[in-house]
């Protein structure tokens, strides 16, 4: 019987998995978002499979649980984005294939970052992690197992060491320089009365000083005068700078630490822009791998913001084409910078900043295929770009036509899709279907 499926949803990726289809072939139903009374009709034992390309994960449940009620054991695949929702329908809907575009896109990202081969991939879950690299030469795969080097971990531990009581804006720079003032002042005030009581007694009175608590003794020698009163002037000034600094510290959220694990590294770190789905399982996986992570996101309240946190990922709040927040990541020292913002023309305008201030800079964007991206790319060759709605379609198309890959990677002008068996596929990059739905 000749394969038919029905798509559903009108995004990009719905479009571009309905084009995939055809460019194999296949006899294609495409609509963006049908009623249940329609799905009774249209799902005959014609349609052999369905794909359910939408961006709200409660509304592709809805429509999974709906199809298997009509089509028991009907071939599906679901775009899904969260864990959660997706653990329910592995449950309840077990000919399903559920994969989001960053857990597609993530192993060839991540290999380009890192490493010089085509995809590396987590193998084991979390609890138990194991990978292995993929390697395609002449339509053949070399599969090497991979553990994370004894260097990685040693630069993990380094990045974190140096980046300990390091300002990463004004406002931790006032807060440094306002603490280790006040630090400063307390040592020299300690040493002089040091010379008159015994070092407990000079500390605390150094101390009482400091916070304002008495008033010092009156010197005993000239010099002494001035010194005091400069100190007591000098610590007006400081306090408020700590306080300042303490305070917007709080108001920020804690994104970024001056000490602890949330501290900026200052080299052999990955710098990842955007933290929607795509960026936060780069997050992930990279610190799974023991690579450091600094990620930078314009908006406050994304929700990834708060799991980057839970990540103990540092985030810079900013416009990442803006080279002074490139600056603040450490771009210039890291292993790559990751554009991977949901609008394209934004990871242009990161790529672009970012290529100009630092131009050894290893530098993949998130982007398509369209005009406006070719030309960027022919004219500024500003790096590396991931097509992961392109590599989400023909995943796509082949989980329904064959099997779910193992993993797909971009070579060349084409698409190479690696089965469970390890056998490799090619796929044309697909574009966008004219389908008016």
């Amino acid at each position: 019987m000749a394969e038919k499926i029905l798509v559903i949803g009108a995004t990009d990726i719905g479009r571009r998995a309905c084009s995939a289809l055809q460019d194999r072939n296949v006899e294609v139903l495409h609509l963006a978002t049908p009623q249940d009374s329609e799905l009774h009709e249209l799902l005959t034992d014609s349609i052999t499979g369905v794909a359910i390309m939408l961006h709200n994960d409660i509304e592709a449940l809805r429509y999974s649980l709906t199809i298997e009620h009509i089509r028991p054991g009907i071939r599906m695949f679901v775009a899904i984005f969260d864990r959660s929702v997706r653990h329910e329908m592995e449950r309840t809907i077990p000919n399903c294939s559920i994969a989001s575009p960053a857990y597609i896109a993530g192993s060839s990202i991540i290999a380009s970052a890192i490493l010089s081969e085509d995809a590396i991939k987590r193998t084991g879950p979390a609890a138990n992690l194991s990978w292995e690299i993929l390697d395609i030469e002449n339509d053949k795969v070399s599969k090497t197992p991979f553990k994370v080097p004894s260097k990685w971990k040693i630069q993990r531990l380094s990045a974190f060491l140096t980046g300990q009581l390091r300002s990463y804006d004004l406002a931790s720079k006032a807060m440094l320089t306002g603490l280790l003032a006040l630090l400063t002042m307390l040592i020299t005030d300690a040493v002089i009365l040091q010379r008159h009581m015994s070092v407990f007694q000079a500390f605390y009175s150094a101390a009482a000083i400091i916070a304002g608590v008495t008033a010092p003794e009156l010197p005993h020698e000239s010099w002494q005068f001035l010194q005091s009163g400069s100190f007591m002037l000098l610590t007006i000034i400081f306090v408020a700078m700590f306080g300042a600094g303490v305070v917007n510290h709080i108001l920020n959220g804690r994104r970024v630490g001056i000490i602890g694990r949330r501290v900026i590294p200052r080299k052999n770190h990955v710098v990842i822009v955007g933290l929607g789905q795509v960026g936060i399982r780069l997050c992930k996986e990279l610190t799974l791998l023991q690579i450091p992570v600094v990620a930078i996101e314009q908006d406050e309240k994304a929700r990834g913001v708060l799991l980057a946190r839970d990540l103990n990922v540092p985030v810079i709040i900013g416009n990442a084409s803006d080279v002074r927040t490139l600056q603040r990541a450490q771009v210039g020292n890291s292993r790559a910078l990751l554009a991977m913002a949901s609008v394209e023309q934004d990871n242009i305008s990161v790529a672009v900043a970012a290529r100009t201030k630092f131009p050894s800079a290893l530098i993949i964007m998130r982007a398509g295929t369209n005009d406006a991206i070719e030309e960027t790319r022919s004219l500024f060759s500003i790096g590396e770009v991931s097509d992961v709605n392109g590599l989400t379609a023909a995943y796509v198309a082949q989980s329904l036509l064959v099997s779910e890959p193992r993993v797909i990677v971009t070579k060349g002008n084409s698409l190479a899709l690696i089965g469970n068996n390890y056998e490799v596929t090619h796929f044309k990059t697909p574009g966008r279907c004219a389908c008016s739905s």
